[in-house]
């Protein structure tokens, strides 16, 4: 902070999604056109339209972006007419074609008579026409033999009777005949081939990824030949998208890099960290924390499996998971993105890769059910120390105090896994770096060329994309051609900017131009992103590949999802077998948690904080409940407000409210590890009342120590998911509890941190502690 950065990042928060910027109406509208696949009306018309206002009239029509053809072919642009109710007076639309306006990295423009037929002519919505109504207008290609790059021909339009597209249509003459469009070739081939066509300018737009909700406009996807668009979560003001919704908008991208003269495809990335979590209906999956207490290796490959066949079918093609992090203190926002606290565990669960990915070799990428793969987030994120944290932040994005051999140890050895399944992309964490008994002071890891470049790439041989974290380049501590300079420099090869895209493409072209960046650190970076998009197929396919997008949710994909919820829960404590429950008791169910589906998926779920209430689909534990014993009475009260009397047993679940990253840090915005008065009064009463079973629902442990001689069972219960039928299942014996601690469960915060490995070790339940029951017919 206090630096003379040109631009930065409005708050410690950046990637909150269009709350409180100025963007917001803009970034929305975008949104809106590129969901209905073509350019939106303008709210005012030209002297070629009628000339009165379009906000007049509720008429008007929409065309495509972009239109693309073979060379020789016949391009039929659609015209579609967009109106509340049947048209009342007919629409005319004529058209002719002509040169296009852009002249950067887009496609350069075709010439009439040699590489297209000139037209032009006109077509009419008769009065009466239906909303929706579609007239179409054909652009003939002339065929000339020759290999080329994409070439542009602009559709201009002039409307009579209603409000006209907001830009003209292009059609777009396919690149052909090309070397790197030779999918016979071997990728390298490919690659240098297509690398050497390519300017500085095409270069640095490749190194960047913009964001959904920031970018400008689509067009901007061409203008900057961008080489990647995050799809991140909803606002908080919207609900999640379907998933054709979601195909929608990323095959309207996808449309705009066909636009450029090389036709490079966009990567089209999403955080899908449990399940394809953003997308309304996915399979939500129980995150990471609960997956490391299955200890069930293929299980984790199984469910990466689905997130990748529901992500492909949206037309994402690259997912920043798994999160091969190592916990080291339980007040870190993050760790329920973690597999656990111990590196063997991580290691042994970062086969998530390649449930992602299919074979290491990278051989399944181009499959329509897989995505590529991130291990994130290099390296040593896990270990930052309380009290280090980036402000307002307390742990996350903190320093790492650690010498080299323990840095190995910890959190080294799951990257190593990763690398060895075959991982295509590694994500740079925000942390700092601080190595013990070094002159050195911290290292921001996005500036760290000897742990990136020299350790990652060079002695762990990892030959995939080194992407930054959001905005991280941003925060370093420099002004903004300096961090942009030594990001690169340290070997970062793609920049997640969405606040930034437009700046980072411009400092890197004036860097190179200046020295200060060799053209040999850029054409490495932008080989490793080639090759990944050749390894995916997008160059023959890069629109979404629909023919999955029905399983997206599917009943297959939420029984794997179910088991996996069973498997995670860990039955902590159990005095008088008060666990499994009998079908026939009468049941008293209390706590937040029970019936609250928004808490029992916590973050990165819709939105990145979470859903806060917005719905999606699934089960939550109290309705589990009722489903696995339907004839039994379960009485069921929030805050514990109704009746005790009359039953046999209670079940109070209890736990956190959702939250990502450093805004769930222990001491930020009020997170503690401690439950909350409402649900400590309804342990109170109802375990007072009758014999008890606590379940904590939270993405780390929570104390328990001053009631738990007062509880009969106690079960950590993770962050499930969307299937809290899952929990349910162990709850009434059907399945047997075997879930064991992915990390050392605390008394209070004087054992903190508390991790297997440090001494004094004190804890209430000790890493990889879990009771077992038997599963029961009853």
């Amino acid at each position: 902070m206090g630096s003379s950065h040109t631009f930065r990042a409005v708050s410690p928060d950046p990637r909150t999604p269009l709350a409180g910027r100025a963007r917001t109406v803009a970034a929305g509208a975008t949104v809106a056109a590129v969901l209905t696949g073509c350019l939106t009306a303008t709210t005012t018309t030209t002297a070629a339209t009628t000339g009165a206002r379009a906000a007049a009239s509720p008429v008007r029509v929409t065309a495509p972006a972009v239109t693309t053809v073979a060379e020789g072919g016949t391009a039929q642009v659609r015209l579609v007419l967009k109106t509340a109710g049947r048209l009342k007076r007919p629409v005319t639309v004529r058209w002719r074609t002509a040169a296009p306006v852009r002249h950067t990295v887009a496609a350069a423009a075709a010439v009439s008579g040699r590489d297209y037929r000139a037209g032009s002519g006109s077509v009419t919505f008769p009065a009466g026409s239906a909303p929706g109504a579609v007239r179409t207008v054909p652009v003939r290609t002339l065929r000339d033999g020759a290999a080329e790059t994409a070439e542009t021909v602009r559709l201009a339009l002039a409307v009579t009777g209603a409000a006209r597209p907001a830009a003209e249509p292009e059609v777009v003459v396919n690149a052909h005949g090309l070397p790197y469009l030779n999918r016979s070739l071997p990728v390298k081939q490919r690659v240098a081939d297509l690398l050497g066509r390519m300017t500085l300018a095409e270069k640095a737009g490749q190194m960047t990824q913009a964001g959904r909700n920031t970018l400008a406009a689509p067009q901007d996807i061409a203008d900057r030949a961008l080489g990647s668009v995050i799809y991140e979560g909803e606002p908080d003001d919207r609900p999640a998208q379907t998933p054709a919704g979601w195909r929608a908008v990323t095959d309207g991208y996808q449309k705009y890099s066909r636009a450029t003269r090389l036709q490079i495809p966009l990567m089209l990335a999403a955080d899908a960290v449990h399940g394809h979590a953003f997308v309304k209906g996915a399979t939500v999956m129980p995150h990471n924390i609960g997956l490391g207490a299955t200890r069930d290796a293929a299980l984790v490959e199984r469910l990466a499996a689905i997130t990748a066949k529901e992500a492909r079918a949206t037309g994402i093609s690259w997912n920043f998971a798994p999160c091969v992090c190592v916990v080291r203190d339980v007040r870190w926002g993050r760790v329920y993105e973690s597999f656990g606290e111990s590196p063997d565990l991580v290691s042994e669960l970062s086969v998530a890769v390649r449930g992602l990915q299919g074979a290491a070799d990278g051989r399944d990428l181009a499959r329509n059910d897989k995505v590529l793969a991130t291990a994130k987030h290099f390296v040593g994120d896990g270990g930052a120390a309380y009290g280090s944290g980036r402000p307002p932040y307390v742990i996350d994005q903190g320093v790492t105090r650690i010498d080299r051999g323990e840095l190995e140890n910890l959190h080294l050895a799951p990257f190593r896994e990763a690398i060895a399944h075959g991982a295509g992309s590694v994500m740079v964490s925000f942390s700092s770096l601080e190595l013990t008994g070094e002159r050195s002071g911290p290292v921001k890891m996005h500036a760290h060329q000897e742990m990136i470049g020299g350790l990652l790439k060079r002695d762990l041989g990892f030959r995939g994309i080194v992407v930054s974290d959001w905005e991280a380049v941003d925060q370093m501590d420099g002004d903004a051609v300096t961090d942009v300079r030594n990001a690169v420099n340290a070997d970062i090869d793609m920049n997640t900017a969405p606040l930034t895209y437009k700046e980072f493409g411009r400092i890197v072209r004036d860097e190179v131009a200046k020295g200060r960046i060799a053209q040999s650190r850029i054409d490495d970076a932008v080989s490793r992103i080639l090759e990944q998009k050749f390894r995916l197929g997008l160059f023959e396919k890069p629109y979404a590949d629909t023919a999955h997008l029905s399983s997206v949710g599917s009943a297959a994909h939420r029984a794997a999802a179910r088991e996996a919820v069973a498997k995670s829960q860990v039955l902590l404590k159990n005095d008088g077998n008060v666990l499994p429950l009998r079908t026939g008791q009468q049941v008293y169910v209390a706590g937040s948690n029970a019936d609250n589906l928004s808490h029992q998926v916590g973050g990165w779920t819709v939105g990145w904080q979470g859903t806060r209430g917005r719905a999606i689909p699934g089960t939550t534990i109290l309705q589990g409940m009722r489903r696995a014993a339907p004839s039994a009475r379960i009485t069921y009260s929030e805050k514990a407000a109704a009746p005790t009397a009359g039953h046999d047993v209670g079940v109070v679940v209890v736990g956190e409210t959702p939250y990502a990253e450093g805004r769930g840090d222990v001491g930020v915005g009020g997170h503690d590890l401690e439950l909350s008065a409402a649900d400590k009064k309804a342990v109170d009463k109802v375990c007072a009342a009758m014999k008890c079973a606590v379940l904590v629902v939270s993405g780390r442990p929570q104390f328990v120590d001053d009631r738990l001689a007062g509880i009969d069972a106690l079960v950590a219960s993770w962050l499930p998911g969307s299937e809290g039928d899952g929990v349910a299942d162990v709850l009434y014996g059907r399945r047997a509890f075997t879930g064991r601690l992915p990390l050392s469960w605390p008394k209070s915060t004087s054992a903190l941190p508390l991790t297997a490995d440090r001494h004094p070790y004190e804890p209430q339940f000790p890493y990889d502690w879990g009771l077992t029951t038997r599963a029961t017919a009853s």
